[in-house]
């Protein structure tokens, strides 16, 4: 163990990418878990309904999560030879396809939203409450498309704490616009559900403005002009898009396979449905470690492959890997042990809770799984340019194992929604034997950078 820890170099480096996005993240899953706590006094109808309006957010951020990480990977592996140009360029690619992406969601929110709810739902106040606040949040996509760009470009250039600072101080003005306007504090109109989604689009705004002001101001290595972003041919589109297509495409199939799971739980009731939307905003929180863990050791991966330096990129995976293990047992017993006092911050009825603290206890034990697949997926196969194969161990489980076992466990069985979420660790299960298998056999490390000149 001691052994382990001696490599002072790794721990400092990681650290300085790890932290930030971590702290990132936490605020950000802090205001999820804020808003959902929020709502949660205005009982199970509110709680299902902004649940269900988010999933629309959250495949719109899957997808941007698709882009982002695509071109990461280049971003990265370019800074690792310090190439500029073709950053800029990458960052173009990056930004058109997000913006794309924020068109079509603000046409879903603005044009269609109960029309889209009700493939989760149908209770027909949840789709009402839910349309109602999606109407008003869909004006926030386009802001986080050009922030989360952005984001991307400095975070893999090594300038995490820009986009980090601006976003904890946005996201902290948010969690206090949102209590101001779901409840009707400081002067303000209580406006319930609805007033959530107003104190979304504002911070959005407010972030990317303060984002993209400093950026330029500063001449980071972010602030292309247009002509240096929109710069390329056919031939480095098509490059990019190589990776950027698959890692997007495994992003919307599988966040397409999450959203199913949120469909199956709805149809088992909004009881169902409330108590997982519970228990995935806590799973968000624990997911937070893990998330500065994956990003930060990605860039040290890219950075190391840019640079031709192989033998050490699969070294850090090994390491980030053994972490994240550490980390998954530590935090598993956490939300076992804090499950009960968690849950009595939530008005609702007791078997809602109930269902609740089941889940959280299966989540407790199968913690190790699902975040061991987020690094193989996001912070080692990715960053190593292994992007078709990270695609099929992602969704392949997921669509062929996880759903239909869900799907029969509920439709079938008649399964209540604790046993219908052990049956989709199933998929986690097989995925990480899969992802353990790949690593293994060193055919993931792409130096991308090299193949484009």
């Amino acid at each position: 163990m001691r052994e382990f820890f001696d490599d002072k170099i790794f721990f400092a480096t990681l650290g300085k990418f790890w932290f930030p996005i971590a702290l990132q993240q936490l605020i950000f899953s802090l205001l999820g878990f804020a808003t959902v706590t929020m709502i949660g006094q205005l009982g199970e109808t509110a709680v299902a309904a902004v649940g269900l309006a988010n999933q629309i957010l959250f495949l719109f951020q899957l997808l941007l999560f698709g882009v982002g990480s695509g071109s990461a990977i280049f971003i990265a592996q370019f800074w690792g030879k310090r190439d500029i140009k073709n950053i800029r360029r990458v960052l173009g690619v990056c930004l058109g396809l997000s913006l794309l992406g924020a068109g079509v969601f603000s046409w879903i929110a603005f044009g269609i939203p109960e029309i889209a709810l009700t493939i989760y739902s149908r209770d027909r106040a949840v789709i009402a409450l839910g349309g109602e606040y999606l109407r008003i949040a869909g004006w926030s996509y386009i802001p986080i498309a050009i922030t989360t760009s952005y984001s991307i470009a400095l975070r893999s250039t090594g300038n995490v704490r820009l986009p980090v600072s601006i976003s904890v101080f946005a996201l902290g003005l948010g969690a206090l616009i949102n209590y101001a306007l779901i409840f009707g504090a400081f002067g303000l109109p209580e406006l319930g559900a609805p007033g959530s989604a107003i104190g979304l689009a504002l911070v959005r705004w407010l972030e990317c403005g303060l984002l993209i002001a400093i950026t330029y101001a500063r001449g980071l290595v972010a602030a292309a002009r247009p002509r240096e972003m929109f710069a390329f041919d056919a031939a480095f589109l098509a490059h990019i898009l190589k990776a950027v297509l698959p890692v997007t495409l495994n992003e919307i199939v599988w966040s397409l396979g999450i959203s199913t799971y949120s469909a199956i739980y709805g149809h088992i009731g909004t009881q169902a449905l409330a108590a997982v939307n519970i228990a995935m905003a806590i799973e968000t929180i624990a997911f937070v470690p893990f998330i500065g863990l994956a990003s930060g050791g990605a860039i040290m991966i890219g950075h190391a492959i840019g640079a031709e330096e192989e033998p050490k990129a699969f070294a850090y995976a090994k390491r980030i890997l053994k972490l994240g293990w550490m980390l998954s047992a530590v935090i598993g017993i956490a939300i076992f042990v804090s499950a009960d006092t968690i849950l009595g911050l939530y008005n609702v009825d007791a078997a809602t809770r109930e269902y609740a603290r089941a889940i959280l206890t299966v989540m407790a034990c199968g913690l190790w799984i699902k975040t061991s697949n987020m690094i193989y997926i996001v912070g080692v196969l990715r960053a190593g340019g292994d992007v078709r194969a990270s695609a099929l161990i992602d969704v392949g489980p997921l669509w062929l194992i996880g759903i239909p076992a869900a799907a029969v466990g509920a439709f079938v069985f008649g399964l209540p929604a604790p046993w219908v979420y052990l049956l989709t660790l199933g998929d986690e299960a097989t995925k990480c034997a899969l992802a353990t298998g790949r690593m293994i056999s060193n055919k993931w490390i792409n130096n991308l950078a090299r193949q484009h000149h």
